[in-house]
């Protein structure tokens, strides 16, 4: 990092998150340090001293479009709108050298777990030292909880491990502890994160631990609901449906991306897992929680993946119907090891391939929500909005999931649980009114 000139006259920062909720953690850490350290957060950035853009580098249309966001503030800088302006995150961790050669007006490119950086580029010296605290962005009542940095996995496909590198879990006391803290302050729901959270533990004891971490969270008094997201299909452990299944606080729902179901796709993503067992799986979550909602990821376009291996995937989603589903089009990644392969399937294809799979998923979800007009259900308020209430079931995670709208005359507040019961359906969406 070259010579630092600190500049006094700068107290206010705004900090600007692409990407994941992992991305988002990363900025509630630094943004904490910062605001710890004396430095004031503003929401606008055209009234802010200093910027930080959070990068994303995961898929090209993520990277172009942090490419256009950090054109945007640099032409800010240059024109003497900003008095600093730091990018930091995947995006710059992978591609620095190209981004500080070809982008003038960006005072550092940093990569990941730069938190003291950012702190010595904007102060120079640390007066106060983190010891977990976060600035959150989420509202107050529910939070992410990062349970490990980077993965093992050796997926085809994904540049992540070349930018986060080998999986790390964090302590469990350490996040124990981050909990209850958080907890403390308002936190309702606790969202369980990481690349691969299913590995969480067998990197430090050869043994993975995460029912155990669930349990031990879940025991946290202040704290309602807790989800578990980026569960990974192989070696997945079993151990952790009976504790979900058992746990009041636990969400019945599982986030597993599954990415594919023909062996043919499977084996050159690299994933380490045949379709039999995937399917498997799925039969056994369902079978150890009840009414559990199951949500995942998949691509499309993949460079080998054929007609027929796209309608077996399509029979897989028609069969299986799961809960929630996301589809993400082939991404050709340089330094991946299905970069070899080349892109050969057009994008108009690709693009049409992942249109029919999300239309048989909607008529599922459709399905699936009629199904429960007339029941109910609990649900947590996240907000207000043209006279409604936004809310959210234990099968919906913050930021990816549906709604359930509750039309109410009592006035409620964010982070409310309550019973409601469901009135009209749509695609993805419910409406409910309180039962009490």
């Amino acid at each position: 990092m070259r010579k630092i000139e600190i500049d006094k006259t700068i107290k206010s920062i705004n900090v600007m998150t692409l990407g994941c909720a992992k991305n988002l953690v990363d900025s509630e850490r630094f943004t904490g340090l910062l605001l710890a350290n004396g430095f004031e957060y503003t929401d606008n950035a055209d009234t802010a001293d200093a910027l930080i853009i959070n990068t994303c580098g995961f898929i090209k249309s993520a990277k172009e479009e942090n490419v256009q966001l950090i054109l945007q503030a640099a032409d800010m800088r240059r024109r003497g709108k900003l008095k600093k302006l730091i990018v930091t995150g995947c995006l710059s961790e992978r591609y620095n050298k190209e981004l500080s050669t070809q982008i003038k007006n960006v005072d550092f490119f940093l990569g990941i777990n730069s938190d003291e950086k950012i702190l010595k580029i904007l102060k120079g010296d640390s007066k106060y030292i983190l010891h977990g605290e976060r600035a959150l962005f989420t509202p107050k009542h529910y939070a992410y909880l990062k349970i490990s940095e980077g993965c093992n996995q050796k997926c085809s496909f994904c540049a992540i491990p070349l930018m986060r590198g080998k999986h790390i879990s964090e302590p469990q006391d350490k996040l124990l502890n981050e909990a209850r803290r958080l907890a403390k302050n308002g936190t309702k729901e606790l969202v369980l994160i990481a690349q691969d959270s299913t590995y969480y533990g067998k990197d430090a004891s050869g043994k993975q631990i995460l029912a155990q971490l669930l349990q031990n969270i879940a025991d946290i008094e202040e704290l309602k609901w807790v989800r578990l997201m980026y569960a990974y299909p192989r070696q997945f452990p079993h151990e952790i449906l009976d504790v979900i299944a058992n746990h009041p606080k636990l969400c019945n729902y599982i986030d597993i991306p599954l990415q594919h179901i023909s062996d043919n796709v499977l084996k050159s993503m690299k994933r380490g897992i045949k379709a039999f067992k995937i399917k498997n799986l799925v039969d056994t979550i369902r079978e150890k929680i009840p009414n559990v909602a199951i949500r995942s990821t998949f691509i499309v376009g993949y460079p080998n993946e054929t007609e027929q291996d796209f309608e077996m995937l399509l029979d897989f989603i028609r069969e299986t119907e799961l809960d929630r589903v996301g589809v993400f089009t082939y991404s050709h990644e340089e330094g991946t090891s299905a970069y070899p392969l080349g892109d050969p399937i057009p994008q108009s294809v690709k693009d049409e391939r992942r249109g029919r799979l999300m239309l048989v998923q909607q008529e599922i979800s459709l399905k699936k929500n009629n199904a429960k007009i007339g029941k109910k259900i609990e649900v947590m308020i996240d907000g207000r909005e043209n006279g409604h209430y936004i809310a959210r079931s234990r099968h919906d995670a913050p930021e990816v999931d549906n709604f359930v709208f509750v039309e109410s005359d009592a006035e409620l507040q964010n982070g409310d649980i309550m019973e409601v019961i469901i009135n009209k359906a749509e695609e993805y969406d419910l409406w409910a009114t309180p039962t009490n």
